[in-house]
Order: C-alpha cells, then structure tokens, then sequence
C-alpha cells in the first residue's frame, strides 16, 4: 500500500508531539505544504481519558493500591498496567520514587549502560526499574497506537516517520532512539535533528520567507528543551539564481535545559523552608523538583497573571497537619534563578566555567558544570567562527560569528522573558561589533515546531518544500592495506579509497561499483579512515595509492564483525555510502552473497562542549 502520510515525531524531553502532512504524489510541488497536530489521547486522570495536543514525556509505574482495577484502561488496552502522559506527571509530583523522567537525557549518557533499568532514578526498594530505552519505546508506541486509533484507515506502519533528536547526540543514542522506535512497531524511520525540523517549520509557516531573508544572512537556531541545548547556524546562499540554505555549524552535547532550571526552583523553596526549620530529604527534594515545574509552567505561561504558585510536599509521617508541606514557588523566584545562574549578561568573550571534578562521584546525568546558557553561546559562536573557512559565516571585527537573525525553539523558551533576555545578549554582542541588533524569526508554535517541521521535511524530501543543504565539508577516504609480502620493519604500504565525495549531501547514498576488497570477519580487525579539506575533486572509488600525503589520518576504529558459521574468514565486499540526515557516515560493506556489515561515525565538524 503506498505512504499516505508524512508523520513528524517530536521524541521529547518534557513533552512529545506528533504532525503529519498527506503526501499527495503528484501533485503541484510548490502547493503549500498542509501540516497539522495530531490529538493524542491519554489519560489525564484514573478512568478519564481526553485528547490532547502533546503528550507529556513522563511514564508511572504504580504500586498494588495506586489505582482501583481498571481505572488505567486506554480505548486500545484495557488491560494497561502503567501510565504514560498527563496522569503519570501528575501522580508523580506526588510520588516521584515511581516516575520516570527526563529519559531522553539518560538515553544520551554515555557513562551508563543505556539498555540497563536505571529508571526512576533513586527509586525506592521494590519498585520496577526499565531502561532508558525500554521508557523511550513506550512512548514511541503510545503514539503509534493513539495514530492507528483515529486512523484506522492509514495503519501507522505504512506511513513514511520522521522522528527527531537533539543535532549533539552521539551515535549510540541515535541508534538507541532507532532501536527502540523498531521495538515500539515503527517501520520506514528517518532521523532528523531538532533544530533543523524548528527551521524547517518556521519555513512551513513562512511561504515568503525569501522576502524575510537575504543572500549573506546568518540565522542562529537556539533549542532549549528540557534535557539538552543544541545551537546551529544556517547560511542563506545563493543557488542557480535563487536564496538556499546551508547547514554551517551545530554545536555539541549540552545536558542543560528546563531540568536544570527546575531543580535549582526546587533548591530555593528547599532553603526557604529549611530557613524555617522544615528539611527535606532526598524523596521530598525530587517531589518538590516534579512541583516546580510544574509551577513554573503555569507562572510563565502567556497571559499568566499569578504572582505565585502553590507546592505541596508529602510529609515523612503522620505527625505533620495534613501529612504534608505547603510551601509557594514565586513569579519572582523565577525571574531571578533564571536570570541570575542561566541568562546573566555576559560578555561574548567570557567562555563556561570548568568545575572542579572530585575523584569518587555518584553515578548520574552528566549536566553541563557551567549552567550559564549565555556563555555557552558565547563559546559557540566564537569558536564556531574559529573553526569555519574564511567566508563561511558573517564575523565581527574580534572574529565573533555574527548572526543576522535568531529561531528559538523549545519548551523553555515559551516564555517571552527568556527569549527578551537572549536577544538583549546577543543585541550587546553585536553592538560590542558594529553590527545591527539582531532581528527574531517568529515561530508561533513553539511546542509543536519540532513536530511540524519534520513531517514538512518529509514533505520537501518528495520535492514539495525547501530543503537545508547540508553539504559534507571534507573528502573522506577508508584505508586499504596493499597486498604484498611481508617485510620485517616495514608496515604494508595504505592506499586510501574515497568513500565520501567534497559536498556530498546528507540524507543521500552512493554506491560504488567495479571494487571489491577483501573484509575481515569473525576476529576483530582495525578500520583506518582518513579526510582531507584540500583534495575536492576525489570521486567515490578513486583509489589514492600514497595516503601519506595531503590526507589527515582519523583515530582507528576496532570492529569485530560476526562472520556467520565459519570462525573467521576474509569476505569479498563491494561499498555503498550513506550520509544521514543527522550527519552520519554509514560505509556499508556489501558481500555477494548478500551480506551486510556497516562501519559509522561522524562527518559534522562540531564545537566540543564545556
């Protein structure tokens, strides 16, 4: 049955969302893209179920005595024994040892087992734990099943699915979003980065976006979400005539977003009541964190015009009134922890602060040690325009990449005083060099953009929308050992055969045919690869026979590929190239006999994180 749909999944943090846009094959390209939010049921308390626009990224998994039989019942299972969205948010402000959260920020931490039941994190003796990746595929297949619920007509498996991560998670994370999209039922999957579906959402809004931007412009794309902040720098170009668009710079990992704000809301009420003899111990603390945000999200919602909101907090025992702790989270509690330790006024030349590392630490999310957002972005436009070619990117007179314009993105940045407080930064940067205050995109939807922007990509991947070029920025080449015989004190002579063409775009594939070269399966075996930024004519296929020259050699990677009933044997094998749409080298190694083993890493040329 061919695609119907594009369907766009915004995996988040906080919250996930999900569009879709009708494919139409054949019809007028340049028609306007029709994208649209899909509802998606949920329970929001015991026994009611309601639709709603986003789908809060939060999984309960209750005791015996939580819930009366029955009451976790969804219209496709009514058999459901946990709780996912509006009801497990809820429940779990109120019993955080059974709530899991920020999952996607424990899926991007390299410094644990990710398939492992880590989550919830501190939960007491007794409770079920899951892995961060089983918590992503229950949430992926709530989706799937709230689609396949409306539309019974369009089974979610044919549809064409576009799921985002963040532009720095690493390779491991992406294929661990994969995995668990495979576990949750999902077929036919792409992987976009967030901060490109944001623009390309802005686009789907925009249809004269080429009367909003010029030829020179440089847009910088800020997505603080809840787990992570991703900044990227898209260059509008001139192409055959008319505006383009060019990826330029992404940013590395930084585990610091809403999280971090919520729980130094949560350090502030703690003081306060410890000022007044009421201490909080570690169960207390993470409710108490669950409370504030939520407060913070009421506070600084549009139109709010509360001063405060109230916290409640279980007690330890009976012998407190009630059995819990009142307290209040302020509007101007807010303002000032955010302001203060995320937003100061900085200098563009005051880079993130290293914090001292102790020697034992307990095992948990690696948040960036500076939280001060604007020195993050300092960091990144400085270095940035450091490490681009000449011409690349518009710069300052002290070399400070200059954007023109700024798309914010996520959750954290609904609120306008945060998105003020940016532009007046990046406005004091630009005047520190000559340079015109900085004009915003607007993006409207702020909490679906992600969603949106990736089914409209799908879209323009079909010819019906605009697409950000991404070219590779170097020629990549994998290292072939010469055939000769051995010579005692010399190493075979490498020969370099290229595999990834100067501009190749991401998002496509080659294949190179007419060259086998014998694979090495079934012990491990060491890859060379190797990259120049000088050598730009290279086709796929040329074999270079002196690598030692104007290539740069990468760090070797050490592979074992299993090699099917026999122990070890060296395979005959062909190469087909895939550049991801999140910037992913994929050398496939092709047997005749059908075989395939693949070798990855990065293409993109990121700034490292503090």
């Amino acid at each position: 049955m061919a695609v119907k749909y594009v369907v766009g999944i915004d995996l988040g943090t906080t919250n996930s969302a999900v569009a879709y846009a009708e494919v139409h094959e054949g019809s007028d390209p340049f028609a306007p893209a029709k994208v649209q939010v899909l509802a998606i049921p949920q329970l929001t308390n015991p026994s009611e179920v309601r639709d709603e626009n986003l789908l809060p990224s939060f999984l309960y998994l209750p005791g015996g005595t939580d819930f009366p039989p029955g009451a976790l019942a969804l219209p496709w299972d009514k058999e459901r024994r946990f709780v996912v969205g509006q009801l497990a948010q809820k429940r779990g402000a109120e019993n955080a040892g059974r709530l899991v959260s920020s999952a996607k920020s424990w899926l991007s931490h390299s410094g644990v087992d990710r398939t492992a039941p880590l989550l919830p994190f501190r939960a007491p003796e007794g409770v079920e734990r899951i892995s961060p990746l089983e918590a992503g595929r229950r949430y992926l297949e709530h989706l799937r099943e709230s689609w396949d619920f409306q539309k019974p007509e369009a089974p979610f498996v044919q549809q064409e699915v576009l799921v985002t991560v963040p532009a720095s998670f690493d390779a491991v994370a992406r294929e661990l979003t994969l995995d668990a999209a495979r576990q949750a039922g999902y077929q036919n999957i792409t992987l976009l980065e967030e901060p490109q579906a944001a623009f390309y959402a802005w686009i789907e809004r925009h249809a004269d976006w080429r009367e909003l931007v010029n030829v020179g412009d440089l847009i910088l794309v800020v997505d603080i979400g809840g787990g992570t902040t991703d900044f990227t720098l898209i260059a509008v170009t001139e192409q055959s005539g008319e505006l383009a668009l060019n990826r330029v710079a992404v940013g590395e990992h930084i585990l610091l977003g809403g999280d971090n704000i919520d729980l130094a809301l949560a350090n502030t009420v703690s003081q306060r009541l410890a000022a007044k003899g009421t201490r909080l111990d570690n169960r207390q603390l993470q409710a108490l964190w669950n409370n504030c945000r939520v407060a913070k999200e009421r506070l600084l919602e549009p139109g709010a015009g509360a001063k405060e909101h109230p916290v409640t907090i279980l007690g330890r025992g009976s012998g407190l009134v009630g059995g819990t702790i009142k307290a209040s989270l302020s509007r101007e509690d807010i303002d000032r922890v955010i302001e203060e330790g995320f937003l100061p006024q900085v200098s563009s030349n005051e880079m993130p602060a290293r914090q001292r590392r102790v020697g034992l630490q307990e095992i948990g999310l690696p948040y960036a040690a500076d939280p001060a957002i604007t020195r993050q972005l300092a960091r990144f436009l400085r270095q940035q325009a450091a490490s681009l070619e000449h011409g690349t990117v518009r710069r300052g007179p002290s070399g400070l990449a200059c954007p023109t314009h700024v798309l914010f993105n996520g959750g954290v940045l609904h609120a306008s005083m945060v998105r003020e407080r940016l532009i007046a930064t990046l406005d004091s940067w630009l005047a520190a060099e000559g340079m015109a205050p900085i004009e915003p995109l607007s993006g409207e939807d702020l909490m679906h953009a992600v969603a949106r922007g990736a089914a409209y990509y799908g879209l323009a991947r079909r010819g019906r929308g605009v697409r950000i070029h991404g070219g590779v920025p170097r020629t990549y080449y994998i290292g072939i050992e010469s055939a000769m015989p051995s010579v005692p004190g010399f190493a075979a002579p490498l020969k370099a055969l290229a595999v990834v063409p100067f501009g190749m775009e991401e998002g496509s594939d080659i294949r190179i045919p007419g060259r086998e070269f014998g694979l090495v399966v079934g012990e491990p075996a060491e890859f060379r690869f190797l990259t120049s930024a000088t050598r730009k004519n290279d086709k796929p296929g040329d074999l270079i026979e002196d690598a030692t020259g104007d290539l740069e050699e990468l760090a070797p990677m050490e592979v074992a590929f299993e090699a099917g009933e026999t122990s070890s044997e060296v395979v005959p094998v062909s190469f087909e190239t895939v550049v991801t749409e999140t910037g992913v080298l994929q050398l496939w190694c092709v047997a005749r006999d059908g075989r395939r083993w693949k070798l990855e890493f990065n293409v993109r040329e990121r700034v490292e994180a503090a």
